[in-house]
């Protein structure tokens, strides 16, 4: 019979030890990625801070149940695609023309699409005492491509009016040069390969026109909430998108 080893033995409960160490942190790696998902996020104002521009109850109804629901659709969509799931969700729209899947690739689409295009509203409003105006930098881009401020706000004014249907208004950079442009529901210029080539670009500034936007309080005059619109946006965010290398 060979005798033990305390030595082995020792070195047996160690190796035990770091093995199961392992197999904990992989466990907990794994889980973490199944659920790194997106999550609804939370605004920073209140509901009512926007008012009289942007009522409390439709800011209510349409973060917390319209965006939660594109949230939970694209979450629910993610758990087929786990490939994306820690991906960075501008790069996910980036790469939908890659998903085999037409009816993950649609549901990632629209539900990616609502959260991306919401997330970025929110952060591009402020309450009105808040909203200040372009930096020196975007003004003159803006006067330098439009001819005016107001010119400006008319041409972006005109594309928000006339998107038909459910959409959004934006203001992109485009090989360097403002551009403004429409998208068809919750479509967004990052979606490569899904809108015209024209269309891409960087968003720096986005209008929802989704009637859930503005209907409690405008009723159909959404001209109305166009105009009411330029009063709560934060033109600092903007400036920086503007401004930012990326």
């Amino acid at each position: 019979m060979l005798e033990s080893n305390p030595l082995n033995r020792r070195q047996f409960v160690q190796l035990s030890t770091l093995a199961a160490g392992a197999a904990l942190l992989t466990d907990r790696a794994f889980a973490e990625s199944r659920v790194a998902l997106p999550a609804l996020p939370q605004l920073p104002y209140a509901y009512d801070a926007l008012e009289p521009h942007f009522d409390a109850r439709t800011m209510e109804i349409h973060h917390s149940k319209h965006h939660a629901a594109y949230v939970t659709g694209l979450n629910g969509a993610l758990t087929k695609e786990p490939k994306f799931q820690m991906t960075e969700p501008t790069a996910v729209l980036g790469m939908l023309p890659t998903i085999e899947d037409e009816g993950i690739r649609s549901t990632i689409r629209n539900h990616g699409g609502g959260h991306w295009n919401h997330t970025f509203f929110w952060e591009t409003l402020a309450p009105a005492e808040k909203s200040g105006a372009p930096s020196e930098k975007l003004s003159a881009a803006i006067v330098a491509t439009f001819g005016s401020m107001d010119a400006f706000k008319k041409a972006f004014g005109e594309a928000a009016a006339k998107r038909f249907g459910s959409g959004w208004a934006w203001l992109i950079l485009q090989d360097g040069k403002l551009k403004i442009t429409s998208t068809p529901n919750q479509d967004n210029p990052f979606m490569k390969g899904l809108v015209p080539d024209a269309d891409l670009g960087k968003p720096i500034l986005g209008l929802d026109v989704w009637e859930h936007a503005y209907y409690l309080h405008y009723q159909n005059r959404r001209a109305d909430f166009i105009a009411a619109w330029w009063n709560v946006v934060n033109w600092a965010e903007v400036s920086k998108r503007f401004e930012a290398k990326v």
